[in-house]
């Protein structure tokens, strides 16, 4: 693969996109914008081909590189991969292809989960695509001496977030569903691995119990951004709140990410 070195100037104002399969992204968006008030951004969410975790590696890849290669031409200086699918499949590919370019890409939060306590049960919920991933799967492995995993797929949550379907009960009949085999404090954990699950964070851990830590990647992840752009020189300096801009490639879906990023359920 060619590596590509020389990319357009950015500056200390230039925006921060983040790229999602859909809204869930927001999550991580709404976390950035929490450390990094001052800055400027870009939303892009591709509901039209939503969701991602359903589809083959190569179609997410496919998908994402076309939108991240979009966003960077028209000048972000950085692009935070706000879903675990998409990193999975198209991270690694980014960053061989543009190494001087600073990407921020989301994992599940294995790590803090796994360490959180002495051999805990950790239930990990994702899509499917993210629980069969040689990533992930890599990443579980490095922390298996350290805990129990349960792997717990649940790809219809993705709908409910997608439709801004939260907390109705058609999406807590699915959860209560799927977790009853864990409720009561039959896990000591719980990782959230998909960018859209962090929404159904109050009826999971009401349905698990409130012993149950919850973690989820997106506050890692904007802390790397920050990270980042500070060692490039890039961090926004004005005293002004900056910018949202939010794209979709659906357009119908741009006032729902709108609502999703002032939810305040």
């Amino acid at each position: 693969m060619e590596k590509i070195s020389l990319l357009p100037e950015y500056t200390s104002s230039s925006p921060i996109a983040v790229v999602d399969s859909g809204m869930g992204g927001i999550t991580v968006l709404r976390k950035l914008h929490r450390i990094m008030p001052n800055e400027n951004y870009i939303y892009f969410g591709d509901s039209a081909n939503s969701p991602y975790g359903t589809k083959t590696t190569e179609q997410i890849r496919k998908l994402t590189v076309k939108a991240v290669e979009a966003l960077m031409e028209r000048g972000a200086k950085s692009v935070v991969i706000a879903c675990n699918t998409a990193t999975s499949a198209a991270a690694a590919y980014l960053r061989e292809k543009y190494p001087d370019y600073p990407f921020v890409g989301l994992e599940p939060a294995i790590k803090p989960a796994a360490l959180s306590a002495q051999w805990p049960k950790v239930l990990v919920l994702a899509t499917p695509l993210t629980l069969k991933e040689k990533k992930f799967n890599d990443l579980m492995a490095r922390f298996e001496g350290e805990a129990e995993f349960i792997k717990l797929p649940a790809p219809e949550l993705v709908g409910f977030v997608e439709s801004c379907n939260l907390d109705s009960p058609e999406e807590i009949a699915y959860l209560e569903k799927i977790l009853e085999p864990y409720s009561g404090n039959k896990v000591d954990a719980v990782v959230l691995g998909c960018t859209h699950f962090p929404y159904a964070r109050r009826q999971i851990q009401r349905i698990l119990g409130d012993e149950v830590l919850v973690f989820d990647g997106s506050l890692g992840a904007a802390r790397q951004c920050k990270r980042l752009l500070e060692e490039a020189g890039l961090l926004n300096d004005s005293a002004e709140e900056g910018i949202v801009i939010f794209e979709n490639s659906d357009p119908t879906k741009i006032e729902k990410c709108k609502f999703m990023f002032n939810y305040k359920g």
